[in-house]
């Protein structure tokens, strides 16, 4: 099998030409919402986790939009209405969830009464939003647009591959995609693609056959529930059955393939692996969404982390170890911000102060990050070469250990990043504590020396993360995956998931394999 393609060679080519019968300009609405929101974090996300687009600038969040694809942006008349957007987080608050919700669905119906029905729709989701009280958030935001929208308007989804397909979901939709990259690398691609597949059926040669422009859909759950640490497409299995994906899509009568590893960090009946294939020849939609259906079932034993997943002490051991290479990465992977940690777990800087390796200044050790606003504050309030003592993080997630007491140097301070506000850098012997305003992650090499910290120069490399994203995975010379508490803790097991279907691997284990036949339905 060969490897999954880089994100650069999976962009949509030309549009095809309008055919006899087709639609020149269709009508075409832009909306939703998107957050991967883990109920076993604390934090609630709330409206000011979000940012909320609207008109013109929800339009140019887009890059297929703005300069990429002329094609694109002039082929149809687009509607941005409204979309809100959030780093991974807790629970959404379900006032907010409501809020949006209400002023998409009312933004539809008065576009509707202004200019007319809607030809299609662009429903821009995560696919793992869960909303404090609520079963299936996306489902239901779904089913609420399918129904102002109407009946005969083509909705298009884009999903991040650890949403989950539920069938309310499928149901509202008629062509749903999801990225084939871990990392996602392909993210606006395929958001790219899931307008491109929409525009393509409008130019076919239906004319006002509505029913003969939906494709069919078939749709098959996995019982199975892995954390995107264990399913990274940079590695096998996970990376022959993605490359299976475009093989899929490239076959006479299919539209579009996606696999979606599910989301592990909440527990809902929908959260589990699913295959959706759409097209027009039913059989080999159904034969195709069943193959890839059981390469994933068959591999679900075979997935590894991305690294040597070892707890914290003995990742540290290595690091330490004679001869190991520098710079050596850490995954601080139970309160990964963008799986739907907090970000303020202060469990891995108590293990670090407590090291007698770091006491000294023999060794270059910097962990991102911590967000604590009060502790900002004091090492603002002391200037840069100034001494504070704060307690530092635990003030949300304070359950693995609570705020952590600190006497640290001011090493640096950084004012206006868009996401983390002001950013500070706290000494303590060799540990360069990394605490920020608001969340934010750490994953490009800038995020670092923006604060005066040299990632490549270091010895020892802490990140709040799981797989490493690309730039530090080309920096890291040496690896593990910190097994750390947190919100997204990485051993499933010790979390009390008590609302999944049965039978889904490995919180349950099946006699016999499940039958693996697809749904196929078309709107």
């Amino acid at each position: 099998m060969s490897e999954t393609p880089l994100a650069s060679q999976i962009w949509c080519g030309p549009l095809p030409a309008v055919e006899a019968g087709g639609i020149e300009k269709p009508r075409i609405g832009i909306g939703g919402m998107s957050i991967e929101a883990s109920t076993y974090s604390p934090h609630i996300s709330g409206r000011e986790a979000f940012a909320v687009r609207r008109g013109e600038e929800l339009l140019g969040y887009y890059p297929f939009f703005t300069g990429r694809r002329d094609d694109i942006l002039e082929a149809a008349t687009w509607v941005p209405l409204v979309h809100a957007r959030s780093l991974p987080g807790g629970a959404v608050d379900p006032d907010f969830f409501d809020w949006v919700k209400n002023e998409l669905i009312t933004a539809v119906r008065e576009s509707i009464a202004a200019d007319g029905p809607f030809d299609g729709f662009y429903f821009d989701i995560h696919g793992a939003m869960s909303v404090i009280g609520r079963t299936d958030a996306e489902g239901d935001l779904a089913t609420a647009l399918r129904e102002a929208l109407g009946p005969d308007t083509l909705m298009t989804t884009s999903m991040d591959l650890h949403g989950n397909v539920s069938r309310a979901l499928l149901d509202a939709t008629d062509l749903i995609t999801c990225y084939r990259m871990a990392p996602h690398e392909d993210a606006m691609n395929t958001k790219e693609r899931a307008v491109y597949n929409l525009l393509s059926r409008f130019r076919a040669s239906t004319g006002s056959d509505v029913q003969a422009r939906r494709p069919y859909k078939a749709w098959r759950p996995v019982p199975v529930l892995l954390p995107g640490e264990k399913t990274s497409t940079r590695l096998e299995p996970a990376q022959s059955i993605y490359a299976q994906v475009p093989v899929t899509e490239a076959m006479d009568g299919v539209l579009d393939a996606a696999i979606w590893v599910g989301y592990a960090w909440a527990d809902e009946p929908r959260n589990q692996c699913a295959v959706v294939v759409t097209g027009d020849d039913q059989g080999v939609i159904a034969r195709e969404a069943q193959r890839l259906a059981k390469l994933y079932w068959d591999a679900r034993k075979d997935f590894v982390f991305v690294a040597d997943a070892l707890p914290l002490d003995q990742a540290l051991d290595a690091a330490l170890a004679e001869g190991a290479p520098r710079p050596y990465f850490i995954s601080d992977s139970g309160d990964n911000p963008t799986a739907g940690g907090t970000g303020d777990v202060s469990w891995t800087l108590g293990e670090l102060l407590q090291r007698p390796e770091f006491a000294g200044t023999d060794h270059t050790v910097i962990h991102a990050s911590i967000f604590d606003p009060v502790a900002v504050d004091a090492a603002v309030a002391a200037g840069v070469g100034g001494t504070v003592e704060v307690e530092v993080g635990g003030h949300v997630d304070g359950g693995p250990r609570g705020p952590v007491p600190m006497k640290a140097e001011v090493f640096s301070i950084t004012e206006g990043d868009p996401t983390a506000g002001t950013q500070v850098v706290l000494r303590s012997g060799s540990v360069y504590e990394i605490v920020t305003q608001r969340r934010k992650p750490f994953h490009r090499i800038t995020d670092f020396t923006a604060l005066g910290l040299d990632p490549l120069q270091a010895d020892i490399v802490l990140v709040k993360i799981g797989y490493l994203e690309p730039q530090l995975y080309e920096a890291a010379a040496g690896w593990k995956l910190g097994l750390t508490p947190g919100g997204v803790d990485q051993d499933l097991l010790r979390l009390p998931h008590t609302h999944l279907e049965p039978g889904v691997y490995p919180f349950d284990e099946l006699d016999t394999d499940p039958d693996l036949t697809p749904v196929v339905t078309r709107r």
